[in-house]
């Protein structure tokens, strides 16, 4: 898959779902290619968002775009199918939630979706690293999950950086992503860190004018954004 890097992906957690369409819409509009899906079950993280039902919603609103899947849910194995079958083109489940990752990130490959792996801001890259070769993507959640407009936790620069590092020199494939309190305060950071898909859910939804916030973070995001050699 071919993909103009660096990615800016909105969170549809942060937008207004009485005019969910209209918002999908101008993001499209404004050369948004990805959206990313946040699914939170209340048991994994301490909220509820919503299910396969608003992703299939989504992929009929943007049958082109990429729909990043995002599953902050406890027995992802019991669902993967569904958001599959919604039309997911990728999904992501969490290191803390898999006791059996390996088999899970089988699973969502077989059901034929690229895969993701997630670690939370107290685990390490280190606990990842034996499935970082058969990963499509790797997820560093820079806030706490479960809750949107959240402050972004700093060491995840240093998270960000040893995840290029390893790519680098192992000549690994996956993509780096960051979820949690990416602004345009620190996304020309965050870029030049090594983050490829920037996931921004308040910054993008929590204005008077999505499309111009839509560049002034991609803008900054492909000023900062550093192509790895």
């Amino acid at each position: 898959m071919n993909i103009d890097l660096p990615v800016l992906a909105p969170s549809i957690l942060a937008a207004d779902f009485s005019k969910l369409g209209e918002q999908i819409h101008e993001c499209l509009d404004s050369g948004i290619t990805w959206i990313h899906c946040d699914i939170m079950d209340g048991h994994f993280v301490p909220n509820i968002s919503y299910g396969p039902s608003i992703v299939k919603s989504v992929r009929g609103i943007a049958p082109d775009a990429f729909l990043d899947v995002h599953l902050m849910i406890e027995n992802p194995d019991f669902y993967i199918e569904d958001f599959a079958d919604a039309g997911a083109d990728l999904i992501s489940v969490h290191y803390e939630a898999c006791p059996h990752l390996h088999r899970t990130l089988q699973n969502i490959s077989q059901n034929g979706c690229m895969t993701g792996v997630v670690i939370n801001p107290a685990t390490g890259v280190d606990a990842i690293k034996p499935v970082l070769p058969i990963v499509d993507l790797v997820l560093v959640m820079s806030v706490n999950p479960g809750f949107g407009g959240q402050a972004f936790i700093e060491s995840s620069y240093q998270k960000i950086e040893q995840l290029r590092k390893i790519k680098i020199e192992e000549e690994l494939n996956f993509l780096i992503e960051i979820d949690g309190g990416v602004s345009l305060k620190n996304i020309d950071k965050l870029a030049k860190s090594g983050t490829e898909i920037l996931v921004a859910g308040s910054s993008v939804f929590k204005t008077d004018d999505i499309p111009a916030r839509i560049k002034e973070l991609t803008d900054k995001a492909e000023k900062g954004h550093v192509k790895l050699i």
